[in-house]
């Protein structure tokens, strides 16, 4: 048993020895956000690209779940503040060097577009719901509103391109800013987000598509997108290799520590390589149930966040 000597005039509760005030609220919120910029991203770019009826899915349908999960990313935002009723406070100024400042406009931001873009599809993906709805002949104005949103639909798709990036890439800044938490202080963590965040997006279009086309085109990008993230993360473990003591302390914990079952088992294996490999089997021809590696996609993005919140907190420097 190795004992430490710690000496220090600070005395913060939750923070010193370790940080102990990010709770299940925040990995939801940054799964939830990654989730919401990848299929939001997709959207945007492929109507741009004028695909919307060759990828219907990925520009109509999905637009439902962005909007849904922006909402219960911010409840569970507000719901881990110490005094909630103070968010407001938040946007009384910006300011450039912070991360919660850029990610708190974002959302601000990209939430009622994604409710825009979720609305000016709402007949075209919903049909049958929308003949029982009487709303849009009773308030005229929800007819005329829906009118401008679709003539606008190009801009708002400009818009929604470089904000769902930004949005997944804050993700993962949201954590390594904080450099006073070694295994949160890598700047690949916003590359590796935004990646993820894409990957569960389409593994979600996946999931929610009915046109073989569209899922195996879907299943390509999916699987370029897991090549790349688990290039990344082996760029994360080598730089922290490469690095300080503390940050070799650090890596301990995803590599021979207490979480090396959940990261390299559930994250590693089930939630990269396995869906890469099925997916890999589709595109040679064998049939393969696409419910099981978008499952297995998004239920490793998950847990990644968890992993990631929950491991870096017990990191720190001692001096």
């Amino acid at each position: 048993m190795q004992e430490e000597l710690f000496t220090s005039g600070r005395n913060i509760p939750n923070i010193d020895p370790s940080l102990q005030i990010w709770h299940w609220p925040i990995s939801l919120y940054l799964f939830l956000g990654g989730l919401a910029a990848g299929i939001l991203f997709f959207a945007a770019l492929f109507y741009l690209l004028g695909k919307e009826k060759e990828y219907p899915t990925a520009v109509k349908t999905a637009s439902i779940v962005p909007p849904i999960a922006l909402s219960i990313g911010i409840m569970a935002l507000v719901y881990d503040l110490t005094h909630p009723l103070y968010t407001w406070q938040l946007y009384t100024t910006f300011r450039i060097e912070s991360p919660m400042s850029w990610g708190a406009w974002v959302l601000l931001i990209t939430t009622p577009l994604s409710f825009l873009w979720a609305f000016s599809f709402y007949r075209e993906s919903y049909p049958k719901t929308e003949s029982k709805l009487k709303l849009f002949k009773k308030l005229k104005f929800l007819a005329r509103t829906e009118h401008f949103i679709i003539s606008n639909r190009k801009y708002i798709a400009y818009a929604l391109i470089p904000l769902s990036i930004i949005l997944g890439v804050y993700t993962g800044i949201l954590l390594s800013a904080f450099n006073a938490r070694p295994l949160w202080n890598n700047a690949i963590l916003g590359p590796l987000f935004l990646t993820s965040g894409l990957s569960t997006g389409a593994a979600a279009i996946i999931l929610l598509s009915k046109s073989r086309n569209e899922r195996r085109v879907f299943s390509k990008i999916d699987l370029a997108l897991i090549v790349i993230e688990m290039a990344l993360i082996i760029h994360m473990i080598m730089g922290y290799y490469a690095g300080s003591q503390v940050q070799l302390e650090a890596m301990e914990l995803l590599v021979g520590g207490e979480f090396t079952l959940m990261f390299f088992g559930f994250v590693i294996l089930l939630g990269l390589l396995v869906p890469a490999t099925l997916e890999t089997i589709e595109l040679f021809g064998f049939k393969v149930p696409v419910v099981v590696p978008a499952v297995l996609v998004i239920i490793g993005g998950l847990l990644f966040r968890f992993i990631m919140v929950e491991a870096g907190q017990l990191t720190r420097y001692l001096y």
